[in-house]
């Protein structure tokens, strides 16, 4: 006996992914292209989610040049707008092992970044490169309104 066939919905997955040159431009390049992409999927700019993603890139792209940075080699950004969230994923290719986030002292320079990504992130996790040497540092942003949003998007593809 074979259950009844029932229809699923359709899931629209939409990515993009460039590589960016591991320098401080490269780094402002990929929040800048993170906001026209949010904005093209029906993402406004000054939306919080937007506002998250962005600070999310910005700490994520930043950490890739600074900490990730091999010379000669690129970093790259991959946003997916998936059901019900924001996916953001950088990677770099540096094969050290990952720093876990750590409080950071009043007058150091640095060593927020991830703090601020485990803040504004509803998820958040570092993988192992594919293939290595690298790492891929992922960061999700829970997307209110998905269902209407699929639907527009849905709409406009057709």
């Amino acid at each position: 006996m074979t259950a009844p066939f029932t229809p699923q919905p359709t899931v629209t997955v939409r990515v993009f992914t460039q590589r960016l040159s591991a320098t401080p431009r490269g780094a402002r390049l990929a929040r800048h292209l993170a906001l026209n992409q949010l904005h093209d999927w029906g993402i406004p700019h000054g939306t919080p989610t937007a506002e998250n993603v962005e600070v999310i890139v910005a700490e994520l792209a930043a950490n890739a040049v600074t900490h990730g940075r091999v010379p000669g080699r690129d970093f790259e950004l991959r946003l997916s707008l998936v059901p019900g969230s924001v996916r953001v994923e950088v990677t770099d290719t540096r094969g050290e092992p990952f720093a876990s986030v750590r409080p950071s002292g009043p007058l150091e320079d640095g060593g927020r970044g991830l703090l601020l990504v485990d803040a504004l992130a509803d998820r958040w996790e570092v993988l192992d490169r594919e293939p290595p040497p690298g790492k891929t540092v992922r960061a999700e942003v829970d997307l209110p309104g998905w269902p209407a949003l699929a639907r527009k998007a849905g709409a406009a593809d057709s």
